[in-house]
């Protein structure tokens, strides 16, 4: 490690006014940061943690959202029942040490191509909401490890609208247990969504073309015929483009049929 300053605001308000020194970064879980930092991939001169602030934290039901403090773990996700298909993904983040150090918020924020909140967050028409705005899902996440936020902005909460039914199925890097590929499939009374994670160059997205199929017929059946161009997926020792392809239509059968 290297020399930083450290603070630990108990208000947002605190951790707004620390984080407007331009080399002052956020620190939620750390799970990505801290590896980062040790690495010595990123040097921030200031590190702000965001876990003291009681206004981040917490689970509530709120008509038909679940509302998500953006500083708490993976542990208590995996812990409610409002949202059982949430629940079940974040109970299969990382290990334990991980998801009681994870947070929701953390993990929207660096948006790494292959976790699993993204593809939640987008499949469930999510809206993130930070200490200047509230931000659509569809137009939150930009591309790999880039988001709509701004420099200084905060996430404070999360909203997911529960759905009619859903379903995630993650093809996991068992020695990380990040998604090589996951598919989150949630049909609404308005429509379906299928959001996919580590699979693409750009990201987790949604799949529109399964999206049709499925607002039509709603059974893994629907999917079956679909393809994705391999050219456009991640390629690396874990799995060619190609193979990434293979495995979105997969995983996107199997949660279409455990969603039904």
């Amino acid at each position: 490690m290297y020399a930083f300053e450290f603070e630990r605001p108990s208000t947002l308000a605190d951790a707004v006014a620390a984080l407007s020194d331009g080399e002052a970064q956020p620190l939620s879980g750390g799970q990505t940061l801290i590896p980062t930092l040790k690495q010595r991939l990123a040097s921030p001169g200031k590190l702000v943690s965001l876990t003291g602030i009681s206004e981040l934290q917490g689970i509530r039901v709120d008509g038909g959202n679940l509302s998500i403090g953006a500083a708490t773990p993976h542990a208590q996700v995996a812990a409610q029942d409002h949202y059982p298909v949430l629940a079940h993904l974040a109970a299969n983040i990382g290990d334990p040490a991980v998801r009681n150090r994870g947070t929701i918020g953390g993990s929207l924020a660096n948006n790494d191509p292959s976790a699993c909140y993204p593809a939640a967050a987008l499949g469930s028409g999510a809206t993130i909401v930070t200490n200047k705005r509230e931000i659509a899902a569809d137009d939150y996440f930009t591309g790999m490890f880039d988001t709509a936020l701004d420099e200084g902005e905060i996430i404070t909460e999360v909203r997911f609208p529960v759905p009619q039914r859903a379903a995630y199925a993650k093809f996991e890097q068992p020695a990380s247990r990040f998604a090589l590929v996951g598919a989150f499939v949630a049909q609404y009374a308005d429509g379906v969504r299928v959001a996919v994670t580590g699979a693409s160059n750009e990201g987790v997205f949604r799949w529109t073309e399964a999206e049709k199929a499925l607002l039509a017929n709603f059974s893994a059946d629907a999917v079956s015929g679909l393809t994705l161009d391999g050219a456009g997926m991640i390629a690396d020792v874990h799995g060619s483009g190609d193979y990434r392809a293979h495995l979105v239509g997969v995983m996107t059968r199997r949660a279409v049929a455990a969603a039904g």
